[in-house]
């Protein structure tokens, strides 16, 4: 049988919050990686995206938050703009019922630096969330003085190494209390990874929850041989049966994403938006927004770039081409 939140021991406003996002009982990663974090574990958390992660790792981090610190507390980087904006809106979340004012702050590439700057003149964060450029160079200045976390959170640590910020992540984890705990979470552990974590990790517990349903059985599958037949009308052909309200195609690289959103607009296909690594920070938040206020039918993405991120309404997924790695199916 399994726990209700309330065995954990958290905040009232915690609790609260999670009634609010109407969560029942804890997901097996949460009822595993609570526990060991309250018990000051390091952790290294295995589990696909979707399985309640992000929360295992807030609630109990956000729980142990001093009223009287003024300074960092909690230290967390996630590899894209849009999943550390999601860890930051989660977190805020959880917090907007606490009884007194959390500082959360959210540091990614693209946005204001001297705003920022400024900003952690006149006070810093309990909880600090960023892309690992940002961080690292808001630390390497001192603006951003890590060396009070008692907690630094790496998610999406495969992400993290596949798009190349290991090194900053490494950086980062350098400036750290050594007595600091180091919470790892990946969808994957490869091999390239270890080096990190054999570093940094105090004699880590290793958290692998399975993906029972690899595929929802809610989802239908089709396998659509194209032969000699061109991709691009294949797609053309699906995306125009019937009156789907938001399809997501996704191509391997950004080269074929903007060559398939011109092929597709070239064939009258309209309200097409396109998201990959390639657009700079204003315009990947420009798209991100127009795609939650239901403004395109269309998305064309590179499966990385949209790796965790919640999309609602979709209800058509087409894979342009097999992904290079088939976990991002």
């Amino acid at each position: 049988m399994k726990n209700n939140f309330e065995t954990f021991d958290l905040e009232p406003y915690l609790l609260e919050a999670i009634s609010e996002l109407d969560f029942k009982e804890p997901t097996d990663i949460q009822t595993e990686v609570i526990s060991n974090i309250q018990s000051k574990r390091d952790v290294v958390a295995q589990s696909k995206t979707g399985s309640g992660k992000t929360h295992a790792f807030l609630l109990p981090l956000i729980n142990q938050l001093s009223k009287e610190a003024n300074n960092v507390q909690v230290l967390s980087t996630a590899p894209s703009r849009e999943l550390a904006e999601q860890l930051y809106q989660a977190a805020i979340q959880l917090t907007q019922n606490a009884p007194w004012d959390i500082n959360i702050a959210r540091f990614i590439g693209g946005t204001d630096k001297a705003k920022q700057i400024e900003s952690l003149e006149n006070s810093q964060p309990a909880v600090a969330i960023g892309t690992p450029g940002r961080l690292l160079d808001l630390i390497r200045s001192n603006h951003l003085k890590v060396h009070t976390a008692f907690a630094m959170v790496v998610d999406e640590a495969d992400m993290t190494l596949d798009m190349g910020f290991i090194q900053e992540v490494d950086q980062i984890a350098a400036t750290i209390p050594q007595s600091s705990q180091l919470l790892v979470f990946s969808a994957t552990i490869p091999n390239k990874l270890k080096p990190f974590l054999q570093k940094y990790m105090n004699n880590p517990i290793q958290i692998e929850v399975e993906n029972k349903e690899v595929i929802s059985d809610l989802i239908d599958n089709w396998l659509i041989s194209t032969k000699s037949k061109n991709r691009t009308e294949v797609i053309y052909q699906l995306v125009t049966m019937g009156n789907p309200y938001l399809v997501l195609i996704f191509a391997n690289t950004k080269e074929r994403v903007e060559e398939l959103a011109t092929e597709l607009a070239d064939k009258g296909i309209e309200k097409i938006g396109v998201l990959h690594g390639g657009l700079d920070s204003r315009e990947r938040r420009r798209v991100m927004r127009e795609i939650h206020n239901l403004e395109y039918q269309f998305v064309i993405a590179t499966d990385l770039a949209d790796r965790g991120i919640d999309i609602e309404g979709v209800s058509h997924v087409i894979n342009a081409e097999v992904p290079q790695d088939l976990s991002y199916f």
